[in-house]
């Protein structure tokens, strides 16, 4: 069974787009040179498919700092900041439920399609929605 299934996968071919070319060279400026004199190709990414949750996006400006989206929120990602009554999202512990989306009545959380959030340091910038 093991074999049979492990033949069944070397045969197949890969379902994954190959990001951003299809054969990286060793260096990110050789690519680069190849990409401006046209001899390579970036590839687009993957489209992200209808009602994905990405990245949790935060106006501002529309909060009004009632504090339902740390209540309902199950990782406990979202901080107050009672000073400016505007609130801090750790995106790093985020399970990406959206139920902090949901309740907001003012919609100042949305879902977006920004789902390239790796990083070497969970307290990156890129990492902190504020």
């Amino acid at each position: 069974m093991i074999l049979k299934t492990l033949f069944s996968q070397l045969l197949t071919r890969a379902v994954t787009n190959r990001f951003p070319v299809k054969y990286m060279p060793p260096s990110v400026t050789g690519l680069l040179a190849k990409v401006t004199a046209g001899r390579a190709t970036l590839n687009p990414p993957v489209p992200v498919p209808q009602g994905f949750r990405g990245k949790i996006a935060y106006d501002r400006e529309k909060c009004i700092g009632c504090q339902l989206c740390i209540r309902v929120c199950p990782a406990q990602v979202i901080m107050f900041k009672p000073e400016e009554k505007k609130i801090r999202m750790h995106v790093a512990r985020c399970t990406f439920c959206a139920q902090c989306v949901d309740v907001c009545p003012v919609d100042a959380l949305a879902v977006s399609d920004d789902f390239l959030l790796a990083d070497y340091d969970r307290f990156s910038p890129s990492l902190i929605v504020e």
